[in-house]
């Protein structure tokens, strides 16, 4: 079997064995009595090792670092998705990773073996602006940081969906420590600790009248003077949370998914900001200037912003829960243009190699 036929079998493969662990992972979420974590985990890691062995044949074969256009760089991505994925699930412990990972990783693949057309797959010697050891040392951690931030984001939409989008304030998960609970439940406590209060006042007191309108008054005289207490009742409907709370099982979770998107952004975030300057060092050697507005460019700026904005919330401002984790799901999506949209366009120094 020669190197062609063997990437033309592995990205086959890897295709393959990342929808079946989609549907894993799916249905280990639809039925959580199911023992589907462990057939999901060793799916993503065969399929990690097939992906690597393709992208060794296709290093040996074309005798460069396999990142010269869509097609090995679609790979690398699903590569590194895969990889952050097992060490994400290897420290969370959660299927739902694999929920939303896996189905990203195969769509990655699907689109690079079923999409691409065939002449856009064969390796073709470099291009002159390729042919440098930037190649390697630039592009793999531009698409390693793709990966890791993609991956964060993904965990932050799976935070999204356990809570319901609902306003949680999680305690100590930046740093994997403390507690958790809900808005629902801080704000039934300050009510409790009042309505204890009041009860041990009313035992001391002798005197309690109740108006129809719902308010208690309790009366007492000593040394000629008089203290009144209104207190409102509150019913059962008023007492609980407009929003139901989460049960103590999934405010767990939230916080683990929470914690384990922090983490991974923050793995990813240093990488992306080590490629945008080497970019910028490669590009003073090939086109004479560190930085010159090119889409790609700008795109990448916009990106090291975005997730810097997350990072300076959770770190500085100390937000936690929903509003950071809506942040890093947008981040998804700007990744996705930094890294696909920006060459679709056709225009600027990064589209070599690609759509035009």
């Amino acid at each position: 079997m020669n190197l062609v036929t063997l990437q033309s079998w592995l990205d086959n493969a890897s295709f393959a064995i990342l929808f079946v662990t989609m549907l894993v992972y799916w249905g280990g979420a639809a039925f959580p009595n199911l023992p589907t974590t462990a057939v999901g985990t060793a799916g993503m890691a065969i399929a990690n090792l097939c992906i690597a062995t393709l992208l060794g044949a296709r290093w040996l074969e074309a005798g460069y670092f396999p990142l010269s256009n869509l097609y090995e760089s679609l790979f690398f991505l699903a590569w590194g998705i895969t990889t952050v994925h097992l060490i994400a699930e290897n420290t969370s412990r959660s299927r739902l990773v694999g929920a939303v990972t896996a189905p990203v990783a195969m769509c990655i693949t699907a689109f690079a073996t079923l999409t691409l057309p065939s002449q856009m797959q064969v390796a073709e010697p470099l291009v002159p602006a390729l042919k440098s050891n930037w190649l390697m040392m630039h592009v793999s951690v531009m698409m390693l940081s793709y990966s890791a931030l993609m991956v964060g984001s993904l965990v932050a939409i799976a935070f999204l969906i356990v809570t319901h989008g609902q306003d949680i304030q999680l305690q100590g998960s930046s740093v994997g420590t403390g507690g958790y609970r809900s808005r629902g439940d801080a704000a039934k406590q300050p009510l409790r600790d009042r309505l204890h209060k009041v009860t041990e006042l009313g035992a001391q007191l002798p005197t309690v009248t109740a108006d129809n309108n719902g308010v208690a008054r309790i009366e007492s005289s000593s040394n000629g003077k008089t203290a009144v207490l209104d207190l409102v009742t509150v019913t059962q409907s008023q007492a609980v949370a407009k929003a139901e709370p989460l049960s103590p099982q999934r405010l767990s979770l939230a916080e683990t998914l929470d914690n384990i998107s922090y983490r991974i952004i923050g793995l990813g975030f240093p990488l992306l900001t080590i490629g945008i300057i080497a970019g910028a060092v490669w590009a003073n050697e090939a086109w004479g200037s560190y930085w010159s507005w090119d889409p790609k460019e700008t795109w990448a700026l916009i990106t090291w912003l975005v997730f810097a904005a997350y990072l300076h919330a959770r770190i500085t401002r100390s937000w936690q829960g929903r509003r950071p984790a809506i942040l890093a799901a947008s981040g998804f999506v700007v990744v996705w243009i930094c890294y696909l949209g920006v060459n679709l366009l056709g225009k600027g120094l990064h589209s070599y190699g690609w759509f035009f």
